[in-house]
């Protein structure tokens, strides 16, 4: 189901691009209910949001100078117009601010209770931190389906931060925290491009 949806959200018109992703991040969010994957905390963990909000900070730097790559080298002939399309799919005159904020507080509750909640916490006492790199892997193998070879790459590597926070800081409460910060940041605050 969670599969489906994403494939669906990659493959729809770029004008139902913000529904698709409400209905994606529900099927993240039901599967991870279902399987008891979403399990929120009933204390704010304050060193898990300092690591989360740390973390969020070391991936802008990391996506500032990716960017600078893109625009200065065009590495495998990725362009930064690659990068612009992606913002525009959030941060687009259309989505009013409300909605732009709703739909990336949303997405990082599915994402961070479906794929380090469920996902990466079943692969944690088998392979500890390399859980993280698995769960980036299979993330950014979903993303083919965008056809841009850079959304394929960046989610990788926001993936494994995020899954590496989830590590480090000890639950979806520190990751939560970077991928909505970063979000905020990447598509309203300041993008790169």
């Amino acid at each position: 189901m969670v599969v489906a949806s994403m494939i669906l959200l990659f493959t729809v018109p770029q004008n139902y691009f913000i529904a698709a992703t409400f209905v994606s991040t529900s099927c993240m969010l039901g599967a991870a209910l279902a399987v008891g994957g979403f399990r929120p905390s009933k204390r704010l963990g304050f060193a898990s949001i300092a690591v989360g909000l740390a973390s969020a900070v070391l991936l802008y730097l990391i996506f500032f100078a990716g960017g600078w790559v893109v625009a200065s080298y065009h590495p495998f002939g990725v362009t930064s117009a690659s990068e612009t399309s992606i913002y525009s799919l959030i941060s687009s005159p259309s989505n009013p601010p409300l909605l732009q904020v709703g739909v990336l507080l949303f997405d990082s509750a599915g994402y961070e209770s479906f794929f380090r909640g469920v996902l990466q916490e079943r692969l944690r006492p088998r392979m500890g931190v390399m859980g993280a790199p698995v769960v980036a892997l299979f993330d950014a193998c979903l993303h083919i389906a965008t056809m841009n070879p850079l959304w394929v790459a960046a989610t990788f590597v926001t993936d494994l931060v995020w899954g590496l926070t989830y590590h480090y800081g000890r639950g979806t409460q520190a990751s939560f925290a970077s991928h909505f910060v970063w979000d905020l940041a990447i598509f309203i605050v300041h993008p790169i491009g």
